[in-house]
């Protein structure tokens, strides 16, 4: 019997890449006109600054998402000062943040799980502050019960220490809880291979494939009816 659903934000509670295309832009224009950086330079030396911090955070550490450590590393590189960092992040995330829109069905498919008497969890890969500023803008904050982050946990999905750290906070057996995230591999096949139950919330723009041991939906208005699936 399942006492738990868990969601991931980015892709899944709202659309990241919408949300994150007029912030990229705010950022470029931003280097154009204040650090003399050429717009279609920008994207390549964002990305090396990515890379810069990959290396030295290593690949399952919440710092990768840093984006005050990302622009840092960026600035350093061109031997810019240092002073713009804290703008081009808070640039970056004021406007994601003002851009975004809630997923279809997100709020009515948490307040149904919740009459069901299930506990509505949060995980993500990804800085504390970040996250619980878009579930309060996104108006879900007060349905959550619990959030638990990679830069809490130091672990980054699909490691099995961030499912552990859910059904911890669950209060019940990982096998008591689902999983519902937009990736794959992390979110789906990694809560399964920690023994809960995973469901892909599959986006159109990605290849229709088999989640084996888990399901699959297309939006979150189907989760209520694939949870049930999951009851019997």
């Amino acid at each position: 019997m399942l006492k738990a659903v868990i969601f991931d934000i980015d892709n899944t509670l709202y659309d990241y890449d919408a949300a994150h295309a007029p912030a990229f832009q705010a950022l470029t224009e931003y280097a154009r006109d204040r650090l003399s950086i050429p717009a279609e330079d920008f994207p390549a030396l964002h990305r090396q600054a990515e890379r810069t911090l990959a290396e030295r955070c290593g690949p399952n550490c919440a710092a990768l998402h840093n984006r005050l450590l990302r622009y840092q590393a960026l600035l350093e590189a061109r031997g810019l000062p240092l002073r713009h960092a804290p703008a081009m992040s808070r640039l970056y995330w004021e406007t994601l943040l003002d851009a975004m829109a809630i997923s279809e069905g997100a709020a009515e498919v948490m307040d149904a799980l919740r009459q069901r008497g299930l506990r509505i969890g949060i995980c993500t890969n990804m800085t504390a502050d970040c996250q619980f500023e878009k579930l309060i803008r996104l108006e879900l904050i007060d349905r959550v019960d619990f959030i638990v982050t990679s830069e809490e946990v130091t672990a980054e999905k699909p490691d099995k220490k961030i499912f552990d750290c859910c059904a911890a906070k669950a209060g019940c057996a990982s096998s008591e809880c689902a999983f519902v995230g937009d990736n794959r591999e992390a979110d789906a096949l990694g809560a399964i291979a920690a023994g809960m139950k995973g469901v892909w919330l599959r986006r159109a723009d990605q290849p229709d494939r088999e989640v084996p041991g888990g399901l699959r939906i297309h939006s979150l208005k189907e989760l209520p009816d694939a949870i049930a699936s999951l009851e019997r």
